[in-house]
């Protein structure tokens, strides 16, 4: 009784997306902490040595302290869930996630005698492959030896999601800045009817920089971080993109997008181009739509086909096909089911309509319905997490907190926590 009494006390979720890592334990509630997923390999130099500041990664909010102008980013700067899948011999990205999950529980160690390490629940994506288990598995037992870790169990995105849902029966659409996972849920993941694409939050940027530089704002768009900013505040998600278009270009004033970039005298107007805002959620729900093809004549990268170790991720399929691709893939009794509880979680799926713009524009919910019965699926039920970036994070600390102690780990099965005490 004691150990789960312990275990409830210190249960520890790792959401790895593929833009943020969230983390944190249970007592924190609702909201965990977020920085990026990313790493800094910063230059070796004499000044820093003398310092005392020499370091082979730097992750977190720290990150932002060496980006200094004139230097390599794309070399030294690095994402190593872009598609959920960090190659066995990438050492780099390898580097990073250690780094990241050693500075997250070091954060919230508690003083005193009685902590014996927390109850880690990571969760990865639906496609990540065996040694992606075993090499995280690997790194928390180092925490062990350090007294972070006491026991720790891993647990596929859709699936956290699905539980902090209270469902045991859905199709889970995980959409992050990289990829997305389509993956129906009959108390397990059926990962034979997993679908990936090979396009998220990214694809949404990569529009917003097209549209910055058609607007005069070249050199900004060369900046990540301000381009990610523009998306957030002035992408729109068009109900009908060739309807919310045609408004936007009749009534400029009500579509127009001006952002003042924080902390700055930066102001980014979109003026006589704020048609354009639509742009940016469509491509995520239907890049194959005609309106892109001039921004891919023009260079910008089409989301393409890629195969990473036995997974193929689709590029062009658009959101509703690909939910319709893996509901089909599963027993035809069960697709009713599916279709009838639709959960939407992950930033990319973080939109929303202003209220004089209702009639043109909308969320990712409405959006989907929409698809899906222009597919003539009609009896379908599509629901948002709140906080969608967060239900990833909520879904670990809940199955950490149910799942009993004395439930230990199987490879066979997939679940139950791995001890780690010696």
């Amino acid at each position: 009784m004691f150990e789960e009494d312990y275990k409830r006390r210190f249960v520890f979720g790792c959401d790895f997306g593929t833009s943020d890592y969230k983390y944190g334990p249970i007592s924190l509630g609702e909201r965990p902490r977020s920085v990026e997923n990313r790493g800094y390999f910063p230059e070796r130099s004499v000044v820093a040595e003398i310092l005392g500041g020499v370091r082979e990664v730097v992750v977190g909010n720290e990150v932002a302290q060496f980006l200094g102008s004139g230097q390599d980013l794309s070399a030294r700067l690095v994402y190593p869930m872009r598609d959920g899948i960090i190659g066995a011999g990438d050492e780099r990205s390898w580097r990073v996630v250690r780094e990241l999950l050693s500075k997250s529980l070091t954060e919230f160690k508690p003083g005193g005698l009685g902590f014996k390490g927390f109850y880690v629940v990571a969760s990865l994506s639906a496609v990540a492959p065996l040694y992606m288990y075993e090499k995280f598995f690997s790194f928390l037992d180092e925490k062990a030896e350090e007294g972070l870790v006491r026991s720790s169990t891993l647990i596929p995105q859709p699936l956290a999601v699905a539980i902090a849902h209270k469902q045991t029966s859905c199709v889970v659409v995980e959409s992050g800045h990289g990829n997305t996972q389509v993956a129906p849920i009959s108390r397990a993941p059926i990962r034979g009817a997993v679908v990936a694409l090979n396009r998220g939050g990214s694809e949404a940027n990569m529009i917003t920089a097209e549209i910055m530089k058609d607007t005069g704002y070249g050199d900004l768009a060369k900046e990540e971080k301000v381009v990610r900013s523009v998306k957030e505040r002035l992408g729109l998600l068009p109900l009908d993109l060739d309807r919310a278009v045609s408004f936007g270009r009749s009534n400029r004033e009500a579509v127009r997008g001006v952002y003042q970039v924080e902390g700055t005298r930066i102001r980014i107007d979109l003026g006589d181009h704020s048609w354009s805002r639509f742009l940016i959620g469509e491509i995520v729900f239907n890049p194959g739509h005609e309106v892109f093809q001039s921004y891919y004549k023009r260079g910008m990268p089409r989301p393409s086909d890629v195969r990473v170790g036995d997974t193929v991720f689709y590029g062009m399929m658009d959101m509703a096909e690909t939910v319709i691709s893996s509901v089909e893939k599963c027993p035809v009794e069960l697709q009713p089911l599916l279709y009838s509880q639709i959960i939407l979680s992950g930033g990319n799926f973080n939109w929303s309509a202003p209220s004089h713009l209702k009639s043109v524009a909308c969320d990712s919910q409405t959006k989907l319905l929409h698809m899906m019965r222009e597919k003539g699926i009609e009896n379908v039920k599509v629901v948002l997490s709140p906080e969608p970036q967060f239900a990833v994070w909520r879904g670990c600390i809940v199955y950490g907190y149910a799942l009993p102690e004395g439930y230990e780990w199987s490879w066979e099965r997939m679940e139950g926590w791995l001890h780690h005490w010696r």
